[in-house]
C-alpha cells in the first residue's frame, strides 16, 4: 500500500503538533510506523488520504460499536446542527439521555453529562471524596482512567505504596492521595485498607480492564471489591468509559451483577461525538452543585449534538439488543484465530476476549494482571500490526489497546480478518 500523502501530511502536522498528533497513541510509535491520516469512514471501513481501505478494529476506541457513520446516527445529528450546535443552557435532549441512562443502568440513578470521560472520572473522585470527606482512593496498576493530575500515576518503589507522578508536571502532592494496588490481587486492596484505615474515600477500577490490553477480573475480583468498600464506609466507581454499553445494555455492572456507588461513562453514550457522563446513587449525586458543595461545572456539557448522537446509538442498541450475541460471536472467532494461529506456528500467544473486545498477548504468561500483561513481546506485537495493516486490517497500534467489533462488521470481514491473522 502506498502512504505517500499521509508520510507528507505527518511531516507537517509535526510543525505545528507535539509529535504531529493530539493523542500520544496515534504516533504511532510503537508500531515503527507513519500514522495513517483518515479521510472518511463508513460502516466497518476507514479510508486514509492515500484511498486505502480499511477494516476497522479500532472504531475510534470503541464508541464505533454501530459501526461507522450510522445512517440512523448522521441523519439525527444532521438535523439537530441545523437548530444550532451549543447553547450554553438546558435543552429537553439532556433529560431524555440521562433518563434513558438510567433506564440501562439503575445503578445511575442521577447524572451529571461532561465532554470527556477524563472530565467524568476527576468529577466522580471529587464526588466520592465530597460525600465520604475522605480523601484516599485506591486504583490498579494498569488501569487508565484518564489524564487528569491525580490518576496521572505509577506505583512507587514499594510494591503497596502512595503513587508516584507518571507525567511532568504533576506535582508529587497531586498524587499523595493515591494509593496503587493490583488488578485481580486480593491482599493487595486489603493492606491498603488496613494501612490507611478510615481514609480511603473510594476504589476507582475499570471493572474489565481494557488500557494494559483486555485483562479480565476473576470471578470473585469485584464481588470482593463491593465487600471490602461497604466494609470500610468507601464507595466503588466503576470506569465504564470502554465498557459502558460495549458488554450489553447495562454495561459490566450488568455483566457481572455488581451495583457500584458511581459509574463514568464515555464514548458510546455520545455515539462517538465528544461527551461523558458520571452518576450514581441520588444521595451521592446530591453533592454536586448547584445541590451540593462539590463543584463541577462545564459550557459544553450535554450539548445537543452530542446528545443527539448519544440518544440516538442507545435507541438503536436498545431496540436491537440481539446485537450483543453476535458482537460476541464474531469477537469469538477472531480469538479462535488468534489461538490456532500461534498452535499451528509455536507461538507463545494468549488471547483475552469478553463481548466485542479481545486482545492478543505475545507471551506465554497467562495475563490476569499487569505484570503479566507487560510480559508480552511488543516486537512481535509491532510485526504483527504491521502484517495486518498491509492486508487492510486495521487494529490499535499498541500492545496495551482493546480491539473492538461492530455491527457493521460483516461476516465477510472476519473471515478477511481470520485470514490475515493465520498468514
Amino acid at each position: 500500500m502506498i502512504h505517500d500523502k499521509s508520510i507528507e501530511l505527518f511531516h507537517k502536522a509535526k510543525q505545528f503538533m507535539p509529535g504531529g498528533v493530539n493523542s500520544p497513541v496515534r504516533a504511532f510509535g510503537s508500531v515503527g510506523r507513519t500514522p495513517l491520516f483518515i479521510e472518511k469512514a463508513k460502516g466497518s471501513k476507514i479510508y486514509d488520504v492515500d484511498g486505502n481501505e480499511y477494516i476497522d478494529y479500532v472504531c475510534s476506541w470503541g464508541p464505533g460499536i454501530l459501526g461507522h457513520a450510522n445512517d440512523e446516527v448522521i441523519e439525527a445529528v444532521q438535523k439537530a446542527a441545523m437548530d444550532g450546535l451549543t447553547f450554553g443552557a438546558p435543552t429537553k435532549k439532556e433529560i431524555i439521555l440521562t433518563e434513558l441512562i438510567a433506564d440501562l443502568m439503575p445503578s445511575m440513578e442521577m447524572t451529571r453529562l461532561v465532554s470527556s470521560g477524563t472530565e467524568a472520572v476527576m468529577s466522580a473522585i471529587r464526588t466520592a471524596r465530597g460525600y465520604t470527606k475522605k480523601d484516599m482512593i485506591i486504583k490498579f496498576r494498569g488501569c487508565y482512567h484518564g489524564h487528569s493530575d491525580g490518576l496521572l500515576v505509577k506505583a512507587g518503589s514499594a510494591a503497596l505504596t502512595q503513587a508516584v507522578p507518571d507525567s511532568a508536571g504533576v506535582p508529587k502532592s497531586y498524587t499523595d492521595n493515591t494509593l496503587i494496588a493490583e488488578y485481580n490481587d486480593y491482599d493487595s486492596v486489603r493492606e491498603l485498607f488496613e494501612r490507611y484505615k478510615g481514609k480511603i474515600a473510594a476504589i476507582i477500577v475499570e471493572p474489565v480492564a481494557a488500557n494494559m490490553g483486555v485483562v479480565l477480573p476473576d470471578d470473585g475480583f469485584l464481588p470482593f471489591l463491593r465487600e471490602i468498600t461497604l466494609e470500610n464506609e468507601a464507595l466503588l466507581i466503576f470506569d465504564e468509559v470502554i465498557t459502558g454499553f460495549r458488554l450489553g445494555l447495562d454495561g459490566a455492572q450488568g455483566y457481572y451483577n455488581i451495583k457500584p456507588d458511581l459509574t463514568t461513562l464515555g464514548k458510546i453514550v455520545g455515539g462517538g461525538m465528544p461527551i461523558g457522563a458520571y452518576g450514581g446513587r441520588r444521595e451521592i449525586m446530591e453533592m454536586v452543585s448547584p445541590v451540593g458543595p462539590v463543584y463541577q461545572a462545564g459550557t459544553l456539557s450535554g450539548n445537543p449534538i452530542a446528545t443527539t448522537a448519544g440518544i440516538k446509538t442507545l435507541e438503536i442498541l436498545k431496540r436491537n439488543s440481539y446485537y450483543y450475541n453476535e458482537l460476541e460471536n464474531k469477537a469469538k472467532k477472531l480469538a479462535g484465530a488468534f489461538i490456532e494461529y500461534g498452535s499451528r506456528n509455536n507461538v507463545s500467544l494468549q488471547v483475552n476476549q469478553i463481548g466485542s473486545l479481545l486482545c492478543a498477548f505475545f507471551t506465554k504468561e497467562i495475563v490476569v494482571d499487569f505484570k503479566a500483561a507487560t510480559s508480552s513481546d511488543t516486537n512481535q506485537y509491532a510485526n504483527y500490526f504491521g502484517r495486518m495493516l498491509d492486508q487492510g486490517i486495521y487494529i490499535a497500534p499498541s500492545q496495551y489497546e482493546a480491539m473492538f467489533v461492530s455491527v457493521a462488521h460483516t461476516d465477510e470481514d472476519i473471515e478477511k480478518t481470520c485470514r490475515a491473522i493465520s498468514m
